[in-house]
């Protein structure tokens, strides 16, 4: 595994950080991954207070082998990942998808995301098309978040911020076409893991959300990320910081650090990677809909 000169096929490996999660969730995620003949291994890190879903894993994954368990402590969902991460470097895989649980698609996802990245060299991090269950496109690639962007999305009314957040989201993209973008949302990244040991694993400083902020710019400085349009993602947002007040805390904090590292009002890089994506951005005659 991991040495492309003696086998037909580069190989990936696959973890998903758990925390409470639905058995019949797992299970769908489980049933979409393992279609794929590519996927060489899955970690399932649960960061649940107890082990309780060890037991339906088996289940789940309906006897495949190539699925594996830990029960972890709960250090957030970069560190639960970087577990996972550390041993496809070690391997020598080619790929790492990382994904949420609430994830799901038809067909092959998987192969076809590793055909983009064999016919894109350069290219470090890719995602698909993105879509709610209800087939609404969900605006999963961005611009890099300004602290107005993060405090007038989460706090401020629609009819405030519209257009603003019309831009950030890349609303008026054309999402039939693929494009580099500098922002890739969490839900599922597709790395390839020789720009990991080049960008480094996620920043455990975050325990929760702004990482997939922080590792794609990194990652995109160096190698480029790319949004996908040839196949596509059913996701099941949570939004828990929207309904949680503790998950809304741990929100806030943690876009704190990431703002105290990158910059606040003065973040030269963002400038720069904001600018060029929208001289660079394919925009649509009449956009899709969507919500992000």
């Amino acid at each position: 595994m991991g040495n492309t000169t003696e086998r037909q096929r580069p190989d990936v490996a696959v973890s998903i950080v758990a925390h409470r999660t639905p058995p019949a969730q797992l299970a769908a995620a489980l049933a979409s991954i393992l279609r794929s003949e590519a996927v060489a291994r899955v970690d399932i890190i649960d960061n649940s207070p107890d082990d309780s879903l060890r037991s339906r894993i088996g289940e789940a994954a309906g006897g495949d082998r190539r699925v594996g368990y830990r029960h972890v402590e709960n250090r957030g969902y970069g560190a639960g990942h970087n577990i996972s991460m550390r041993e496809s470097l070690e391997a020598g895989t080619d790929y790492h998808l990382v994904m949420n649980a609430d994830v799901r698609w038809e067909g092959d996802v998987i192969g076809r995301m590793v055909e983009l990245m064999e016919s894109n060299p350069p290219v470090g991090l890719s995602m698909p098309r993105v879509r709610y269950p209800d087939g609404t496109l969900q605006y999963a690639c961005r611009m890099l978040p300004t602290p107005f962007d993060v405090f007038a999305k989460r706090f401020l009314p629609k009819r405030f911020t519209a257009r603003r957040m019309e831009r950030y989201l890349l609303a008026r993209a054309d999402h039939s076409r693929s494009f580099p973008v500098p922002y890739l949302l969490g839900s599922f990244l597709f790395f390839r893991t020789d720009a990991l040991r080049e960008c480094g694993l996620f920043d455990e400083r975050f325990f929760m959300y702004p990482e997939d902020i922080d590792i794609s710019r990194r990652i995109h400085a160096r190698r480029g990320c790319l949004y996908f349009a040839g196949t596509e993602i059913i996701h099941d947002h949570a939004a828990a910081s929207r309904k949680s007040t503790k998950m809304l805390r741990i929100h806030i904090v943690n876009m704190i650090r990431y703002f105290n590292k990158w910059g606040w009002i003065f973040d030269r890089q963002r400038r720069k990677m904001n600018a060029r994506l929208l001289a660079e951005l394919p925009l649509a005659d009449r956009p899709e809909p969507g919500r992000g």
